[in-house]
């Protein structure tokens, strides 16, 4: 799991938009997840990303996705629009 992702869903849980643990570290260790730090490289290549998608957080999906050869699990067809393996959600 991206630490972007986490990142986002502590926003939202903060904003009371998402229903999550409060600790994200203590539930992604009790799954099959890994967490996937984000890197300079990941933060160039989401920074240099032609904006399909206006969102960041989800920018830089894509960016670990490419750099790191992995599948982004996915509601948001807009994602689509990058060359990265999608997993509709």
């Amino acid at each position: 799991m991206s630490a972007a992702s986490a990142w986002e869903i502590s926003i939202k849980r903060a904003l009371g938009k998402l229903d999550a643990p409060e600790d994200l570290s203590g539930a992604l260790a009790a799954s099959d997840l890994e967490p996937l730090p984000i890197t300079v490289d990941h933060a160039q290549l989401a920074g240099a990303l032609t904006r399909h998608h206006d969102d960041p957080f989800d920018r830089m999906l894509v960016a670990q996705a490419t750099i790191e050869y992995l599948a982004i699990v996915t509601g948001d067809a807009r994602i689509g629009a990058y060359d990265v393996p999608m997993i509709s959600a």
